[in-house]
């Protein structure tokens, strides 16, 4: 009898939401039959989960498809989630390629690889999305110091320039219960952060009736967890109820990532977007009104189709106006099957690169600015696992990326700590004050 295990490695390409998925399908290759190796490491089995939310995304999963067939050409490749799920096509005609999973078959990865194994022949598993769709169940433990815990899936917006709905499907959830039940088995890891994460997150409850704030009011009551961090909300759905239970509450982290996509009016109509800027304006004083010192970033796309250098200046000025802590710029990337693909006036890559480096200028700015008011400051900061030169890090409550030095136990703990002085880097030296 052959009781050789076979070596399994798992790479995660995309949102934080992919990662907890990844985590969930690693769970189910048996210990006694899989031994789970480094991504970098000879494995007999590699197991890709994709991203498709941008060109660049599509790319990066090709590239990394290439290069684990190259690194063990014997080994059995599968390939999984969004890209899988829009393209399988695409990805089965690589050579070397055995297995293509859509959004939904790759939570019965396992299965599929034991009935595809014996024939190498590649298979294609990515039905359409319906309707009818469950619902997943997903946390990552044991890789990290904090878990990403799935609270939502799907999307029922269509904004103009996203594949993402095509990829997951319509939006729906789970039950507050079964969080609960998650993120209790996620606190017996001695896990002491939760991130709470989905593709539109804030619409926790369309399928049971519930809210993401009533969500949030149980979560809290979670022992042994110490920290929930919103991975990102929309501005429609980022409540009062959510900013006070913030405020109130030093479980719900002071950290708001709030996707703002274009501060032009004009701009957010052919985007298909529920909001106009003075939402997300009227967020950002709302929250620090209540909240003095939280981190706020946003999102932005440059260069989206009909963009003017008017519009581009629009939204420029408007951000610079805004106390926001960090932005994430994103030049349009042009998705298959989407109603941004066949607008017209389209905006070239070199405007659009110009557009994203004078928007990072700004955000590097506003970065510097939120840090020297944060110099002298306490606050309470979770220490990573991994050490590097003699150094330790890890993000405070309000998501400030901050340093000191290895101690023992350190690591893994959260710490009232006081922030003393910022780097160019853009890293918080901090002193211990527990």
């Amino acid at each position: 009898m052959n009781n050789i295990r076979k070596k399994v490695a798992f790479h995660t390409l995309g949102c934080k939401l992919n990662f907890a998925e990844t985590s969930t399908i690693a769970r189910l290759f048996s210990e006694d039959e899989f031994e789970k190796v480094a991504v970098n490491s000879k494995a007999d089995i590699y197991v890709i989960n994709t991203c498709t939310v941008t060109g660049a995304a599509d790319k990066k999963c090709r590239q990394a498809i290439k290069r684990f067939i190259n690194m063990s050409p014997e080994a059995f490749i599968a390939v999984v989630g969004c890209y899988a799920q829009l393209n399988p096509q695409e990805i089965s005609s690589i050579p070397g390629v055995d297995l293509v999973l859509g959004s939904n078959e790759k939570f019965n990865i396992a299965s599929y690889i034991s009935k595809t194994e014996k024939s190498r022949r590649t298979k294609i598993h990515s039905c359409s999305l319906t309707d009818k769709e469950g619902f997943n169940p997903s946390f990552s433990v044991g890789d990290r110091t904090r878990s990403f815990l799935k609270v939502q899936d799907g999307c029922d917006y269509g904004c103009s320039y996203c594949a993402v709905p095509r990829a997951r499907g319509i939006s729906r959830n789970p039950s507050i219960s079964d969080l609960l039940t998650e993120a209790s088995e996620i606190a017996q890891n001695g896990v002491k952060e939760i991130v709470l994460t989905g593709v539109n997150t804030g619409d926790f409850g369309k399928t049971t009736g519930e809210s993401f704030g009533e969500l949030l009011r149980e979560l809290v009551g979670i022992e042994g967890i110490e920290r929930f961090r919103i991975s990102s909300i929309e501005p429609n759905l980022l409540t009062d109820e959510i900013i006070e239970l913030a405020a109130e509450n030093k479980k719900i982290l002071p950290h708001f990532h709030i996707p703002l996509q274009s501060g032009c009016d004009r701009i957010l109509g052919l985007m298909r977007r529920r909001y106009r800027r003075s939402l997300f304006e009227s967020l950002v004083y709302r929250i620090l009104e209540k909240i003095p010192l939280a981190g706020i970033g946003a999102d932005i796309i440059t260069g989206f189709p009909g963009e003017t250098d008017s519009d581009f200046t629009d939204t420029h000025d408007f951000l610079k106006t805004l106390p926001l802590s960090y932005l994430h710029v994103f030049p349009f990337s042009e998705r298959p099957e989407t109603v941004a693909q066949n607008l017209p006036d389209k905006v070239s890559s070199a405007e659009k690169e110009r557009r994203s480096k004078i928007l990072l200028e700004l955000s590097a700015a506003k970065h510097n600015e939120f840090l020297k008011m944060n110099v002298g400051k306490t606050t309470e900061v979770l220490f990573e696992k991994t050490k590097k030169a003699g150094l330790l890090s890890g993000f405070s409550s309000n998501y400030i990326k901050t340093q000191h030095a290895r101690q023992p136990k350190l690591a893994g703990t959260v710490r009232k700590v006081r922030m003393t002085e910022a780097s160019d880097a853009g890293i918080m030296s901090v002193e211990l004050i527990d």
